[in-house]
């Protein structure tokens, strides 16, 4: 039996998470939530457990019941990425956390990074690549991950450094595209705002990016850095589309209603790779 603590485990990503770990019979799940997190989105037989990761956590690992595997989820301010919180408040914050977990005999870490780390980058983007990120979040993610790496060289322990493209699925937050062209289909508006929809973009759905997530989980192997996508790519105009016809909708697209956003390059995806210890 692995045991497995995620963390931001209300999250988007998280409640999907935890679904596909639960389908597991060898997998003993602990959920993380921050203390007064809604409780009622849980199913009455995942173990919860409230910790406050801003706090002291002189003995978080043991409350966890010592896991042999944690995946870090958790993040705050994801509705505006050059909020300067990320790396002035939340990057101490993450890393003192986790350090007090290593420190307390976490062997094996799992963290989410994101393709924003990459910056302005275009193409096929490999783990390769240096790291030139132009969002304070792409910044503070990609910090935390070299304060991670070199905490290594002081104490042994596993870590997998998940870098999430883009994904869509049921619960996700208000300001994703999908969610966005669910509310106007529900307001009964007759056409979808959006950009010219030329840009391309690497989109799984959520379903596929846990299922990634565990299967890394469970490798409990220094992997490092990996991309968790599709590798493929597909401009946003035909995933709108797709998604209209798919859901039978009656709505048509209004094209160049929004520029392109300015920290993304116009074309890029991620670069699958299969890596070994």
């Amino acid at each position: 039996m692995t045991h497995i603590a995620v963390t931001g485990a209300g999250g988007f990503i998280g409640r999907h998470l935890l679904a596909a770990l639960n389908a597991h019979n060898d997998i003993d799940v602990t959920a993380i939530i921050r203390p007064g997190g809604n409780k009622n989105i849980f199913s009455h037989d995942i173990h919860l457990l409230e910790i406050d990761i801003q706090q002291a956590h002189d003995n978080a690992f043991e409350q966890m019941g010592c896991p042999d595997v944690v995946i870090h989820l958790a993040w705050q301010g994801l509705s505006d990425y050059r909020a300067l919180h990320h790396f002035e408040s939340e990057v101490p914050m993450q890393y003192q956390f986790l350090k007090s977990l290593i420190q307390q005999g976490l062997k094996n870490l799992l963290v989410t990074g994101t393709c924003l780390e990459y910056g302005l980058q275009s193409g096929a983007l490999s783990t390769d690549l240096p790291t030139l990120p132009v969002t304070a979040y792409g910044f503070a993610k990609d910090m935390l991950r070299k304060q991670l790496e070199y905490l290594q060289s002081v104490y042994p322990y596993h870590l997998t450094w998940a870098r999430l493209f883009y994904m869509y699925g049921d619960k996700q937050a208000e300001s994703s595209l999908l969610s966005q062209l669910r509310k106007s289909v529900e307001n009964q508006e007759k056409k979808f705002k959006m950009s010219d929809g030329e840009q391309l973009r690497d989109y799984l759905p959520v379903e596929h990016v846990v299922e990634q997530l565990v299967s890394l989980a469970l490798r409990k192997e220094n992997v490092g850095i990996i991309n968790v996508c599709s590798g493929k790519a597909v401009s946003i105009r035909r995933l709108v589309e797709q998604w209209i016809k798919e859901n039978n909708w009656n709505i048509e697209m209004e094209l160049g209603y929004y520029p392109y956003p300015d920290y993304e390059p116009l074309a890029f995806w991620g670069e699958r790779e299969i890596k070994k210890e």
